[in-house]
């Protein structure tokens, strides 16, 4: 028998077995809807110029074939692993991931130079609130943002507050003139499938505590539908691998999932890391077994906790 989402409400507070209301039934299946078949076009775009004598960028254009795959899905928790396939050769990237919690007590934030610290959400930011963390193709941090979802005029959108990311992976082997993104996000349902706006400043932060400000940027992925696509590489490799990879996380929520934190031992790429737990989850695609103290090995090496100062 399935209770109403207010008799659940009403029973939890009269057994006093929930100091919180439970999430929306809404905001969870409008966070499901991002899985599917997409090919997807991303494109950004500097906008406001911020520091004297700056130059535009050139925009920048490209897109991919990929699949959203739900790998855990609770009330108040939601991880969505994206898979990039190449049309034409049928390779499978593991690519982002993304993890949504409801009223979750605290997130990892980027502050400074490869590390992230694991703070509180205020009570005031976090009522109501889903937080998104998105990870990097290792399970690697990368950013969390905290919002509500909206349904006005019918069109579900959820938008983030500002928070701190590292340079992407488009910008870092180009760029040396900033080292963070100060950035809100939105994400929204769509009849074609969904998007992801950024509202993106490039920030230039420095040891002593300033920052200067170098440019604003308008980054837009659009996930659109599609049945033109054949996925079934992706499909096979995450049943493949989806044992080695939840190990992988396993690894990370023990750095990620309480303060202080983690700092990670590589150049930005992080590439130190990505080779030899992709050439992992290679080999147990193949029918090798999950070694777990090859996954230590790789995080001996190059993870350790945050020094907050």
């Amino acid at each position: 028998m399935k209770l109403h989402h207010a008799s659940l409400l009403l029973l939890a507070t009269a057994c006093g077995a929930a100091s919180a209301a439970p999430a929306s039934i809404r905001d969870h299946d409008s966070i499901l809807a991002m899985q599917g078949e997409y090919t997807v076009d991303f494109a950004f775009d500097e906008t406001v110029l911020l520091k004297p004598g700056y130059e535009r960028a050139a925009a920048m254009r490209s897109g991919g074939n990929e699949v959203v795959i739900v790998i855990e899905d609770t009330p108040q928790r939601i991880v969505l692993q994206h898979l990039l396939v190449d049309e034409k050769s049928g390779h499978v990237t593991k690519h982002w991931r993304q993890d949504w919690v409801y009223e979750a007590g605290n997130r990892f934030e980027f502050s400074a130079d490869q590390t992230w610290q694991v703070r509180t959400i205020p009570v005031a930011v976090n009522q109501g609130a889903w937080t998104q963390c998105v990870y990097e193709v290792s399970d690697a941090p990368r950013y969390c943002g905290t919002g509500k979802w909206s349904y006005d005029n019918n069109v579900p959108t959820w938008t983030s507050d500002l928070s701190w990311r590292p340079l992407p992976r488009r910008e870092y082997t180009k760029r040396s003139d900033y080292n963070a993104l100060a950035v809100v996000n939105r994400h929204t349902l769509t009849p074609n499938g969904w998007t992801h706006e950024q509202f993106n400043t490039k920030v230039q932060r420095n040891a002593d505590g300033s920052q200067v400000e170098i440019a604003r940027e308008f980054g837009f992925n659009d996930y659109i539908k599609t049945t033109e696509v054949d996925f079934a590489p992706a499909y096979s490799y995450w049943k493949g691998t989806s044992g080695f990879w939840a190990q992988v996380r396993q690894r990370w929520e023990g750095f990620l999932g309480k303060a202080p934190g983690v700092h990670l031992k590589t150049k930005l790429d992080g590439m130190a890391m990505i080779i030899p737990l992709f050439e992992q989850a290679e080999a147990v695609k193949d029918g090798a077994a999950v070694d777990a103290a090859k996954i230590d090995a790789v995080f001996k090496q190059y993870v350790e906790p945050a020094v907050v100062k």
